[in-house]
C-alpha cells in the first residue's frame, strides 16, 4: 500500500473510533497516534510514550481491533513505535498486539487424556490482583470472600460466588484477582475468565461450524469458570440453556464458578428462573460505589504503584470531584499524564481542574435500562419489581410503558432485548407501546410533562 492509501485508511479507521467514543476521550489517546506504514499484513502506528501504548492496549484494544478489521481487513496485525521525547532518533519497537482473544474450543475425546494445563491461556487481566484492589468498609466483605475462594476454590460454601454492582466499582479487578490467586497456588487448576458477550460469541460460532459439542466438552473440562457481566445473558434462550447445562457439571464435579453482574440476582429480569435459583445457591455479595477516602486511598496507591507523584492536593481534588467509579479515577489519571507528557506541563491542581471539568462537560452520562427503571419506578412510587409483574394497576401500567419507550430512546438495546428486561415482553408490543406513548406525547400535556421530568431525573 502506498503512503495516501494507508494514511487515508488509518483516518477511516479514526472516523469509527471517533463515533464510539466521548470527543475528548478520543482527542486525548488517538489524535497523538501517527500511522507510520503498512506491510506484510501489519500497521505500524507511532505513539508518543509507553505510558500512552499500555494506556491503549488496556482500554482501547476491542475498539481498536475492529476498526483495523474492518478498515484494513481481518487478521492485519499492529505494531506500536514509541518515540523517546528526550531522543527523538530513537524509536522503541513494541510487541504486536494479539490477534487473538477468544480462548481456543478443544475437543476431548472419551478415553484420551485432559489437555495439559499450559494449553490453556487463563486470560486473566494482567494487574488486577488482591495486592492492587485497595479495601475499603464498603467493599471489605466481598474481598474477604473473594480471598478465601481463592485459598479453597470449589471447598467454601461460596459455590458460586455471585458478585454485583454498578460498572466501575471493581467487580472485574475482584474476579480476576481470584482467578491470579489460585494460579499462584494451584497451578495445575484450569482457570478461565470470559466474558458473558465473548462466551455467547464463542456459543454461537460453534452452533454454526456445527461443534456444539465441542464447545460444551471444553467448557466442562474448566476448574474455575470466571463469567464477567451474566446479565449479557439476558433474553438469549439457547445460550443460557447451554451454560445452565456446563454450570451444573461443573457444580456438581466440584468445580468453582464466579460470576459478576450490574445487578442482583432477583433484578436479572429475562434470565430464566432456573439459572437465577442457582446464582443464589452460593454467595450474593454487593460491590458498592467507592467513598471519597477510599477514592483517596486508591489514588495514593497508584501513584506509589507507578512511581508517580501527584501534590496531595490534586488527589483530594480527584478523590471529591470524580465521585461514580474506580474506573473514571484511572481514567483522570491517565488523561493528566497525557496532557503532563505530550504537552510538559506541570502536574497542579489547575490542571487537575481542567481535566475534570472538561471529562465533566464533553462526556455525556451512559443511561442503562437499569438507570431507567429505577428512575421511574421511583417517579412513581413504585417497587422496582412491581414494573416486571402482570399487574394491569394505571400507574405500574404506565410506568412500564415509559421505561419500555425511555429504553428505546437511550439505550442501543434491540426491542427483543428491551422487551426480555421489561416485563418479559415480545418486540412487537415494544413497538407498539413506543409508539403510543409518542402519540401521547403529542396531544397530553401533562402525560408530556411527567415525561420530560423523568428524563431530567435520568440526566442527573
Amino acid at each position: 500500500m502506498s503512503e495516501i492509501n494507508h494514511t487515508g485508511l488509518w483516518n477511516c479507521c479514526l472516523d469509527i473510533i471517533r463515533d464510539n467514543l466521548p470527543e475528548q476521550t478520543y482527542k486525548t489517546w488517538f489524535t497523538p497516534i501517527k500511522p507510520l506504514k503498512y506491510e506484510d499484513n501489519t500497521l505500524f502506528l507511532q505513539v508518543p510514550s509507553e505510558f500512552f501504548y499500555e494506556y491503549i492496549e488496556e482500554k482501547f484494544i476491542g475498539l481498536l481491533r475492529q476498526a483495523i478489521y474492518k478498515v484494513f481487513g481481518k487478521g492485519t496485525e499492529l505494531m506500536y513505535n514509541v518515540t523517546v521525547v528526550k531522543n527523538p532518533q530513537t524509536d522503541v519497537k513494541l510487541p504486536p498486539l494479539p490477534t487473538t482473544p477468544i480462548p481456543p474450543v478443544q475437543t476431548q475425546t472419551k478415553g484420551l487424556p485432559k489437555p495439559p494445563v499450559s494449553d490453556l491461556d487463563p486470560h486473566l487481566r494482567s494487574g488486577y490482583n488482591f495486592d492492587t484492589f485497595i479495601e475499603g468498609e464498603n467493599n471489605k466483605l466481598p474481598r474477604s470472600v473473594a480471598e478465601a475462594v481463592a485459598l479453597n476454590p470449589a471447598k467454601t460454601i461460596f459455590n458460586p460466588l455471585f458478585f454485583y454492582g454498578a460498572s466501575g466499582v471493581g467487580k472485574t479487578h475482584l474476579v480476576n484477582a481470584i482467578g491470579a490467586k489460585i494460579k499462584e497456588l494451584y497451578p495445575e487448576k484450569r482457570v478461565l475468565y470470559v466474558s458473558a458477550y465473548l462466551f455467547q460469541v464463542q456459543y454461537t460460532d460453534s452452533v454454526r461450524n456445527n461443534t456444539i459439542n465441542d464447545f460444551i466438552n471444553f467448557y466442562q473440562t474448566i476448574d474455575v469458570l470466571i463469567i464477567d457481566d451474566i446479565q449479557e445473558f439476558a433474553g438469549v434462550t439457547k445460550t443460557q440453556n447451554t451454560f445452565f447445562h456446563i454450570f451444573n457439571h461443573l457444580h456438581q464435579n466440584g468445580k468453582q464458578l464466579i460470576l459478576t453482574s450490574d445487578r442482583a440476582p432477583a433484578l436479572l429480569q429475562g434470565m430464566e428462573e432456573r439459572l437465577i435459583t442457582r446464582f443464589k445457591w452460593g454467595m450474593v455479595a454487593e460491590l458498592e460505589k467507592p467513598t471519597v477516602e477510599l477514592r483517596k486511598n486508591i489514588l495514593r496507591n497508584k501513584m506509589q504503584r507507578n512511581a508517580l507523584q501527584f501534590p496531595p492536593e490534586v488527589i483530594d481534588y480527584i478523590a471529591e470531584n470524580v465521585e461514580d467509579s474506580v474506573r473514571d479515577l484511572e481514567g483522570i489519571v491517565a488523561s493528566i499524564l497525557a496532557y503532563s507528557t505530550i504537552y510538559n506541563w506541570d502536574i497542579n491542581l489547575e490542571l487537575a481542574q481542567r481535566i475534570v471539568k472538561q471529562g465533566t462537560r464533553n462526556e455525556k452520562k451512559t443511561i442503562t435500562i437499569n438507570d431507567i427503571i429505577n428512575t421511574v419506578c421511583a417517579h412513581y412510587g413504585l417497587e422496582v419489581s412491581a414494573i416486571h409483574t402482570r399487574s394491569r394497576k394505571h400507574e405500574v401500567v404506565q410506568a412500564r410503558q415509559i421505561a419500555t419507550y425511555l429504553a428505546k430512546q437511550y439505550t442501543d438495546l434491540s426491542t427483543t432485548k428491551i422487551g426480555s428486561l421489561i416485563g418479559n415482553k415480545h418486540h412487537s408490543t415494544v413497538l407498539y407501546t413506543c409508539k403510543t406513548v409518542e402519540s401521547l406525547r403529542e396531544v397530553d400535556k401533562a402525560f408530556q410533562a411527567e415525561i420530560t421530568e423523568i428524563e431530567a431525573a435520568l440526566k442527573k
